[in-house]
């Protein structure tokens, strides 16, 4: 007879154990990963896309402190950013083949240096490889009308391309590519 209850509870309490499992989530990153597609308009295909993770200010100063000038930065959180390039782009006097890159950048209180890689994949900017550098532009680094709380990027449609803003703490810059 005993063994008759403990069939029935013993199925329950697995059940109940699993459900428990399956509703449990991981807390949420610190620094949540965010996408941004450019196109000419809403229905058009995309021209190029970027997959960054957010870092917040905190309060810390950011360029210059967390984020050091003059080295080499994955432009974002955790993994390095990656750059999707859908048709030939001009990247200075670089035309970039369609592709994926990773975009690091080298902030100063001046200027940026805007790096693009063909290694992908890599965590941080810590196995960065000067060697993999596709292209580098040198772009001015402009002051923020506001305080930008979240590291945000987003993409400004162009006649002739697209220009990528990158903006964070009280800093922006821009980075133009030319339709081919």
């Amino acid at each position: 007879m005993n063994k008759l209850y403990f069939i029935p509870v013993f199925f329950i309490l697995t059940l109940a154990f699993q459900k428990s499992k399956a509703q449990s989530f991981p807390e949420m990153d610190a620094s949540p990963m965010d996408l941004v597609m450019a196109r000419e308009d809403k229905k058009s295909p995309p021209i190029a896309r970027v997959i960054y993770s957010r870092p917040q200010t905190k309060g810390r100063d950011i360029f210059g402190g967390l984020v050091p000038y003059n080295e080499v930065w994955r432009t974002g959180a955790n993994e390095a950013t990656e750059l999707t390039i859908y048709k030939p782009l001009q990247f200075g006097k670089t035309v970039l083949a369609p592709g994926t890159y990773t975009l690091y950048t080298i902030p100063r209180e001046e200027n940026w240096t805007i790096i693009i890689n063909s290694d992908t994949n890599v965590w941080g900017a810590y196995s960065y490889k000067k060697e993999k550098d596709v292209a580098r532009i040198l772009v001015p680094c402009r002051d923020a009308a506001a305080p930008i709380e979240t590291l945000s990027m987003i993409f400004r449609p162009e006649i002739d391309g697209t220009t990528l803003l990158i903006g964070w703490d009280d800093h922006f810059v821009e980075i133009p590519f030319k339709e081919i």
